[in-house]
């Protein structure tokens, strides 16, 4: 028999497919040392995979409306390899990231994607789900980190704040 336990669902996104730096350091803080296992593209990461980047960035655009944008967005790159030893810790996961906070401002709010590779796969960017407890290990869907159009994005948040905010039951 499975048990499934959802550790935390992401708050503080706009899309509910996406978690922040903060909510899964929140999440892994309220777990024992379990394996942490990603999965992207159907199958689970390997055991043994590496933590080989976390950054920080800061991006100022123009979206496709002419109107300018700004965000910090944080990557944690994946090196999805076998070499020998168990799924990482959560916990050991956990330090990774609080390590990279003692040296580089981490908005804890901020975007967070995955860039993961396979060898000599170019690499590929993932949103993460939040974590599941299954089986013993905390498990992270990856899946594509889609494009979007922030001006579309906008105007459909305002059709359903108004939708909502009103006295129409049909939202």
């Amino acid at each position: 028999m499975t048990i499934q336990s959802n550790i935390g669902a992401p708050t503080g996104v706009a899309d509910p497919e996406d978690i922040t730096i903060g909510e899964l350091l929140n999440a892994l803080g309220h777990i024992e040392d379990r394996p942490l296992v990603f999965s992207y593209d159907g199958r689970e990461v390997q055991p043994g995979y590496h933590v080989t980047e976390v950054k920080a960035g800061q991006f100022a655009a123009l979206d496709c409306g002419g109107n300018p944008e700004t965000w910090t967005e944080i990557f944690v790159q994946l090196w999805d390899v076998n070499e020998d030893r168990d799924h990482m810790a959560a916990s050991k996961f956990a330090r990774i990231i609080s390590k990279v906070i003692d040296h580089v401002a981490l908005d804890m709010t901020a975007k967070l994607t995955f860039e993961v590779s396979k060898s000599v796969r170019p690499m590929q960017l993932f949103r993460a789900a939040a974590p599941v407890v299954t089986d013993g290990a905390v498990r992270i869907a990856l899946s594509p980190r889609p494009a979007s159009c922030k001006p579309r994005d906008r105007w459909l948040e305002q059709q359903q704040s108004s939708c909502c905010g009103s006295s129409a039951s049909g939202c």
